[in-house]
């Protein structure tokens, strides 16, 4: 019999940006609230619950809907100018975020942000942190597929390779608070910890369901990434025991 592989280091934390690091979801949703009033509709709490995590491209294609007479482009600006406003008066930080990175810093673990958000609201809140926590941000705008296609987690993975070659999908753990995140991170081979804040989500065996990160340390990422492997290492000997029988 050969010997069972040991678990994958650790090596680096993906990171959701508003609602995982930042409690940016009320910005986004008066943003909206006041634009679709601007076109004279109403928007109510029900549909702004619907855009949580999904792309700004999907989102501004419903705000359309809801009677918002401008182009796509035309009102992803609008909505980012003015939660970027709202940013650069008081970044709302969520618990345990950024004491994580700091420890993750101190531990030499690499850190992606994996955000819809786009550059100018990326910078915004990166640039509101004491030290240059990300290796690599990738952002709505620089992906073709938004959320809950896992492009933009594939995309993190690539650019840290460039800087650590060895660095693999099962080397890393995602971060995430929404549905539509959670199954990008998922969809990608990522090891992920969901941490629902506005909208609830489910247990589900394929991630790891947190309360908040409030506490949490690099000890319970690499737990989680252990757990993972051996979840996966579990799947494939079933497999090779059902094709076997």
């Amino acid at each position: 019999m050969e010997p069972t592989p040991a678990h994958a280091p650790l090596k680096a934390v993906l990171w959701d940006m508003d609602g995982t690091i930042v409690d940016t979801e009320p910005y986004w949703i008066a943003a909206e609230h006041a634009l679709v009033e601007a076109h004279g509709g109403t928007w109510s709490h029900e549909q702004a619950m619907q855009l949580v995590g999904q792309s700004l491209s999907y989102s501004a294609g419903v705000l359309q809907k809801a009677g918002v007479a401008l182009e796509i482009r035309e009102i992803i600006d609008t909505l980012t100018e003015a939660v970027v406003g709202r940013v650069k008066e008081q970044v709302p930080w969520r618990p345990g975020a950024r004491e994580l990175l700091e420890e993750l810093h101190h531990a030499g673990i690499r850190c992606a942000l994996v955000t819809m958000s786009e550059g100018p609201l990326a910078r915004q809140v990166v640039a509101s942190l004491p030290r240059p926590y990300f290796d690599v941000v990738v952002t709505g705008d620089t992906v073709t597929r938004g959320k809950p296609h896992p492009e933009a987690y594939l995309t993190a993975v690539d650019l840290l390779r460039e800087i650590d070659a060895p660095l693999e999908i099962r080397h890393c753990v995602a971060l995430e608070d929404s549905a539509p995140g959670v199954a990008a991170a998922v969809a990608s081979g990522v090891a992920t910890a969901a941490i629902p804040h506005i909208v609830p989500l489910p247990e589900h065996d394929a991630y790891t369901l947190w309360d908040s990160l409030a506490g949490r340390s690099v000890a319970d990422l690499r737990k989680l990434l252990s757990a993972a492997g051996s979840s996966e290492t579990d799947a494939e000997a079933a497999s090779l025991g059902t094709a076997h029988g």
